[in-house]
């Protein structure tokens, strides 16, 4: 009789193994993979992150309208750590409650500084970073996978602009007390260091907040040709009006950070002028197959969306994640997912030959090329000669 109840076991193990898939990932089921994103969706910034899920919902929407990848849809879960490092504690343990495969769309380097040792430490693949802070490029972080190019890239094209097309030599930065601000001043510090060059003032204001006339009065004695400000839309903006109000006209540069709708929009005519480094192009390259793409998909998937730098990164962001998971293959596992992507060598993926995917084992960083672009009359317009630009 025991010896006919353990034939009974065996042969009830044996039908629950051959009826289990053969995966056995955290996040994955016969039928979904579920991708959870940690982003700032109330607050000063909210329209960071608002408008980057837009972006990627209108790429993934597409993707599991027919079908999903090998079978499985993308189920999305979007929580929010209102851009607060406290808050980026707190969103990432609801990613492991929720038992995501993968994390991806972030945005904001306090943020970022969480986020990236929670990601090593859980293996948990990250893909998509709305920041360009250097900390998730240095050192070396094999589950932080970035996509847009880094600050330091940023800042080099902007030092070397204004430094050898203006012949300006006098450099200032305004930036938010924080880490995002500070990877930023970095950056600038970093350019100048090639000419044997400081920034001729510094100012700081604290984040988020709209308080910025100390800071303004800081750089401004310092008499600089040039400031690069450093923080989200609302407190860029805030600078640049209150400076013209007080007649102080530098040439203002900003990172994509503050993204360049929402920076426009606050700032109204006041913010024309201000030179904007984007890491993708502008939406109004319909030449381009990823952006327009992303055009039809946008409207069709996240109808009122106004097309911008944001949403298209967001979009540009959800490709590579459906790309990486597609090579992955059908037996999937974090460790094939992130093989996947270091397996993307100078990619083209519609964006032209300027940005071209370009990942390794060693390398996480995917594209390291900057755009510029100008405000003018309410809308940021490419350019390609830094002589062309006057000061306001």
């Amino acid at each position: 009789m025991k010896a006919a109840v353990r034939g009974i076991f065996v042969v009830v193990a044996v039908l629950l193994t051959l009826n289990s898939p053969v995966w056995a990932e955290i996040g994955v089921t016969d039928n979904e993979i579920v991708v959870g994103s940690c982003s700032v969706l109330t607050g000063p910034a909210m329209g960071l992150g608002t408008e980057q899920l837009k972006g990627a919902r209108a790429f993934l929407k597409e993707v599991n309208e027919k079908g999903g990848i090998h079978g499985r849809k993308i189920k999305l879960l979007e929580f929010d750590d209102r851009y607060s490092p406290d808050g980026a504690v707190e969103c990432f343990q609801k990613l492991l409650d929720n038992k995501v495969f993968a994390a991806a769309f972030f945005v904001g380097t306090p943020t970022a500084a969480k986020h990236a040792p929670l990601v090593e430490q859980a293996k948990l693949p990250a893909v998509g970073w709305f920041t360009g802070a250097q900390l998730l490029h240095e050192p070396f972080k094999r589950y932080v996978l970035n996509i847009r190019a880094s600050y330091y890239d940023e800042t080099r094209e902007f030092v070397d602009g204004v430094w050898n097309s203006l012949g300006y030599r006098k450099i200032g930065v305004i930036y938010q007390d924080d880490a995002f601000g500070a990877a930023v001043l970095a950056g600038v510090k970093r350019g100048l260091k090639k000419y044997n060059a400081e920034p001729v003032a510094i100012g700081s204001f604290q984040r988020g907040s709209l308080e910025v006339d100390s800071a303004i009065e800081q750089v401004k004695a310092g008499n600089p040709e040039a400031v690069s400000i450093v923080g989200p839309y609302a407190s860029v903006a805030e600078v640049v009006k209150r400076s013209r109000a007080k007649g102080w006209t530098p040439l203002f540069h900003t990172v994509s950070f503050v993204g360049t709708g929402s920076f426009i929009k606050a700032g109204g005519k006041e913010v024309d002028g201000t030179v904007i480094t984007q890491v993708v192009p502008p939406v109004e390259r319909k030449d381009l197959p990823l952006v327009a793409h992303f055009l039809k998909n946008l409207e069709k998937y996240e109808p009122g969306a106004v097309p911008d730098f944001v949403p298209l990164e967001g979009f540009v962001d959800a490709y590579v994640v459906v790309e990486g998971i597609k090579r992955a293959g059908k037996d999937l596992t974090r460790e094939k997912f992130i093989a996947a992507l270091e397996g993307m060598k100078n990619m083209d993926i519609g964006l032209g030959a300027q940005l071209k995917l370009d990942y390794g084992p060693q390398d996480h960083t995917g594209f390291d090329t900057v755009y510029y672009t100008v405000v003018r009359e309410g809308k940021a317009v490419t350019f390609d000669d830094w002589k062309a630009l006057k000061k306001r």
